[in-house]
């Protein structure tokens, strides 16, 4: 890399697995200090009195080396034991939480009540994991995802584990009101980067969360900003993001991707079995890079997150 790209500062907005696997080729590339992670919290829910964060332990557990390889979400070497006994007395087992998984919630619900801040907490957690990596949280104030559907409004994780991604879906609702600040340093992250990168993640239950909160779209508009697909050939690799589209009347694609970030969008980059769609992205006024964009493991993920740094130096300068 150049000597400029070799000092480029990124932020990146991210939601669960798919996120969490570019920020670790990012924490692989960069130094701690020239990446800052904005997490969505607007699957964050409380379930048996604990308040659980999804897509925020998702990543802090990735970039601490904890989470588990098989499913990219919970942690490595859990057991169940707790579950098991909750089953076995009736209790409500669809959302599972494993041994290891219950001491961050244990703990994260306790400070929360005695009024510490969601992002507060997750400065500490990272520290107690060695985490040197700045993760935020989207917001300290609790914005609930709903997912509008035929069976009316539904709460993201009851929609997406409870109920299996089953009803229909029509529309979302981000936070139960409008103007709602991001966490403290959020909005300074932007000033502080170089780069903005949405990572692949699903743009209407992990992005747009993000993007609903007070002052996050105009700082994008002033910033490079490039963009992961997480469609790929019609398809997504793990969510519900392709099916929300057909039923919402959009072709699951790469355009529809950029599409949803056109405002401010400055650089896609797509799989190259979705080449098809480099000009009419181009249409929008939008860049394109194809390239292999499946991350398999720790070796992709870096080269992911090197081709997004390299090739982000046009737009680095037209900004």
């Amino acid at each position: 890399m150049s000597s400029q790209i070799d000092e480029i500062k990124v932020v990146a907005l991210a939601g669960g697995v798919g996120g969490a696997k570019l920020v670790d080729g990012f924490a692989q590339l960069l130094p701690a200090t020239d990446l800052i992670v904005i997490v969505n919290t607007g699957d964050d829910f409380e379930h048996l009195g604990l308040y659980i964060c999804p897509d925020l332990d998702t990543v802090c557990y990735t970039l601490a080396g904890r989470a588990n390889p098989d499913t990219g979400w919970g942690r490595a070497n859990e057991t169940w034991n707790t579950l098991d006994s909750l089953r076995e007395i009736g209790g409500p087992d669809w959302f599972r939480l494993g041994d290891l998984d219950l001491g961050t919630h244990l703990e994260r619900t306790r400070r929360l009540k005695q009024g510490d801040p969601l992002s507060t907490i997750t400065r500490d957690f990272c520290g107690s994991w060695g985490v040197e990596t700045v993760i935020l949280p989207m917001s300290d104030e609790r914005v609930p995802t709903l997912v509008i559907s035929e069976d009316g409004e539904i709460p993201f994780q009851e929609y997406y584990v409870r109920q299996a991604c089953q009803p229909v879906v029509s529309g979302f609702q981000y936070g139960e009101r409008e103007n709602i600040s991001p966490a403290p340093g959020v909005l300074n992250a932007f000033d502080q980067s170089d780069l903005v990168v949405i990572c692949p993640s699903n743009p209407w239950v992990s992005i747009m969360p993000i993007l609903s909160l007070n002052g996050i779209r105009g700082e994008l508009r002033e910033h490079p900003v490039a963009a992961v697909s997480p469609i790929i050939a019609g398809r997504a690799l793990k969510g519900p993001a392709a099916k929300m589209c057909m039923e919402m009347g959009i072709t699951p694609s790469p355009y529809a991707i950029a599409e949803q970030y056109r405002d401010f969008l400055d650089l896609i980059f797509i799989d190259q079995s979705d080449h098809e769609y480099l000009d009419a992205i181009n249409e929008l006024g939008i860049q394109v890079h194809i390239t292999d964009t499946i991350m398999k493991n720790g070796a992709d993920r870096r080269r992911l997150a090197e081709e997004v740094v390299q090739n982000s130096e046009g737009i680095l300068k037209n900004k």
